[in-house]
């Protein structure tokens, strides 16, 4: 058997054992808002994996643009600009990279040496919030690096366009 059985089967034990007493109000709120949170990040991090898409997808316009267009590019006489347009995108690309790491956090809950409900109780909050807080880091982080591609992708633009008027 995997690893990975074998820590969700003890994390499901220990889950069992925190039903052995009904919990509080207190403790199903604070589950409750950290649910909504981690639901939150899921969806901005989501919304920012299409964003980056769309934006590696308009990146890649002037190397896959029509001859003539406005921002297209000859990679045989454009070398430089070709390059330059497919470095713009590589932030983004950066940035998808930590979208994508940031929903692959699971919440790692290690109930050995715990007795009692509230142990067990804090153990999984305190995991949810290590969760949310690596998914917020990695979420921020991904933002930062999309904005450098797209300032990236823009003074790419930018040269074609002088290039092309000049």
């Amino acid at each position: 058997m995997n690893g990975e059985g074998c820590s969700y089967r003890r994390r499901l034990r220990a889950f069992q054992a925190m039903r052995g007493d009904p919990p509080d109000p207190g403790f199903i709120a604070d589950l409750e808002f950290l649910e909504n949170r981690d639901l939150d990040l899921s969806v901005r991090l989501g919304a920012m994996l299409a964003f980056n898409a769309l934006v590696i997808t308009v990146g890649t316009h002037p190397v896959s643009a029509s001859p003539g267009a406005p921002l297209s590019v000859d990679a045989a006489t454009q070398p430089w600009l070709t390059l330059a347009s497919l470095a713009g995108i590589a932030p983004v690309v950066v940035s998808s990279y930590l979208c994508l790491r940031a929903i692959l956090v699971g919440e790692e809950f290690d109930a050995e040496g715990l007795d009692g409900d509230e142990a067990l109780r804090q153990r999984l909050f305190a995991s949810f919030v290590h969760s949310i807080d690596a998914q917020g880091r990695r979420l921020r982080r991904a933002v930062r690096w999309t904005i450098a591609g797209g300032v990236a992708t823009m003074i790419v633009w930018a040269a074609i366009l002088s290039v092309k008027m000049g």
